[in-house]
């Protein structure tokens, strides 16, 4: 174990990112915590979306005390599966960064280059544009697949329903409503059947929200905790 590096880390009185990657390289090592250095990519999978759920609680909280924390909890995250892949020659922190910096500069055409682009809505059709070409998508459905599949599903489809419509496949979700209802009508236990129209009802609902400009996740959230507090104490 590297006693002078971890003499120096103790001394420090403030740390920088460079000593967050420092300290997962120490807790990583062969002689490092037994915790740490038998995990994977796949074995703190939970612990990063766990982490992300709880920076976008303490961004609805508007706690800045409670963000920085989690974010540091998520820095983390990103950090120490970087670190796993640079044992396993695949890339490092620095790849990562370079990736992310390559993108911005790229999709940003109107601050890096000589593109226009005076309102959001321009900005996110320039964007749309370079990333379907960056992705060399040549299908609608393979501008939908592209579209995270291990993304909460009324968050997925949301983005799906979005996506859809500026694709122009997509109808006016209200007219499916009184046609998903009957069919509802007509069901009284569980089946495929059901499951089928339930997800139907879902989908449209999200488009609904994505329309009038609603998050259905942070909708749905909301109506949970009202339903909380209806109930008798």
């Amino acid at each position: 174990m590297n006693k002078q590096k971890i003499n120096e880390l103790n001394k420090k009185s403030r740390y920088t990112i460079d000593d967050l990657r420092e300290i997962t390289k120490l807790l990583r090592a062969p002689d490092g915590c037994p915790w740490d250095r038998v995990q994977t990519h796949k074995s703190i999978r939970r612990d990063l979306i766990e982490e992300t759920y709880e920076v976008a609680e303490a961004i609805d909280r508007d706690s800045s005390e409670m963000m920085c924390e989690e974010l540091g909890d998520l820095l983390l995250q990103v950090v120490f599966h970087a670190d796993l892949a640079s044992d396993e020659g695949r890339f490092n922190l620095d790849d990562v960064a370079d990736g992310i910096c390559k993108k911005l500069i790229l999709r940003h055409p109107h601050i890096f280059a000589d593109v226009s682009a005076d309102t959001t809505e321009q900005v996110l059709t320039n964007w749309d544009k370079i990333k379907k070409v960056e992705k060399n998508q040549k299908s609608d459905r393979e501008v939908l697949d592209a579209v995270s599949h291990a993304l909460p599903s009324l968050m997925r489809a949301e983005k799906l329903a979005g996506k859809s419509v500026k694709l122009g496949i997509d109808s006016e979700p209200e007219a499916a409503f009184a046609e998903l209802a009957g069919r509802l009508d007509n069901l009284s236990e569980p089946s495929e059947e059901a499951g089928r129209v339930i997800g139907e009802l879902l989908y449209k609902t999200a488009a609904l929200a994505k329309r009038l400009g609603v998050d259905s996740e942070k909708a749905l959230a909301d109506e949970c905790d009202r339903v909380v507090l209806k109930a008798k104490d």
